[in-house]
């Protein structure tokens, strides 16, 4: 058995990993929250910009965390395309679980709904992102922490959707987005506790790419973008001051008449 470390590089990529995973469901909150209080084509596009945040925070995470991961006696490398494929996954099931809310008639139904396909695609995710490690050895899982991480993402991913619905204050959106960030990154290390390594040493290359060529540059990437979106959300009024600012400018239309 090879051993794991799964923080090779200490408290930093635990506390990176949190951080983007907060960042993205902040994100992806204040974006549902401006949804619901939209319609029409403003709707579906604060819909997508709340999954796009979600689903990259959620992945970035992941991967910013595998970046500490080390195995005793061999090399890892990521296979590319499979890599990318669970940031597709990522993006596409938590769109399906925001829409599911956004549009849903029967909320509570909507809810259960968004709140399964959610979790169950960020525990896809995940398993996809261990899919694509390449390393000279076997890995296998221990079955009851891999059910035990798939129910904690689909419960982190039911109260983030609950709270999508519920909470409306900046405040209380701060606070469920740290609760959130915390229940994904348990999620990825019960999962990662469900790992074990049978090394073979070998002297063949591994195939695909290290993490610091392929994955550290696109997580600085995607974490670029959750900032910028972050600024974006900040900067753009809400319907209630939007609302506001135009009862404020009919007396002054009125009295210009």
């Amino acid at each position: 058995m090879g051993h794991l470390d799964h923080a090779a590089l200490g408290w930093l990529t635990p506390v990176l990993s949190y951080a983007m995973a907060c960042t993205g469901a902040a994100l992806g909150l204040r974006c549902t929250v401006r949804a619901l209080g939209a319609t029409g084509r403003s709707r579906r596009n604060w819909l997508l910009t709340a999954a796009s945040a979600i689903g990259t925070g959620i992945w970035t995470m992941h991967f910013v965390a595998m970046l500490g991961f080390r195995v005793s006696g061999t090399d890892i490398r990521y296979d590319v395309p499979l890599t990318l494929t669970s940031l597709l996954v990522a993006v596409i099931v938590v769109c399906a679980g925001v829409f599911a809310v956004g549009y849903g008639r029967d909320r509570g139904r909507a809810l259960l709904l968004g709140g399964l396909t959610t979790g169950l695609g960020v525990a896809s995710m995940h398993y996809l992102g261990m899919a694509a490690v390449r390393l000279h050895g076997d890995v296998s899982y221990d079955p009851m922490l891999v059910g035990l991480s798939v129910l904690i993402a689909v419960a982190a991913a039911t109260a983030a959707l609950w709270a999508a619905l519920n909470i409306k204050s900046p405040v209380a959106v701060t606070l469920a987005s740290l609760i959130m960030g915390a229940a994904v990154s348990s999620m990825h290390y019960t999962g990662m506790l469900a790992v074990s390594v049978r090394v073979a040493p070998s002297s063949e290359s591994l195939s695909g790419a290290t993490a610091m060529q392929f994955i550290f540059p696109l997580a600085v990437g995607l974490g670029s973008y959750l900032f910028l979106t972050s600024a974006f959300v900040a900067l753009s009024p809400t319907a209630g001051e939007r609302e506001a600012s135009a009862s404020a400018q009919q007396p002054v239309e009125s009295a210009a008449r």
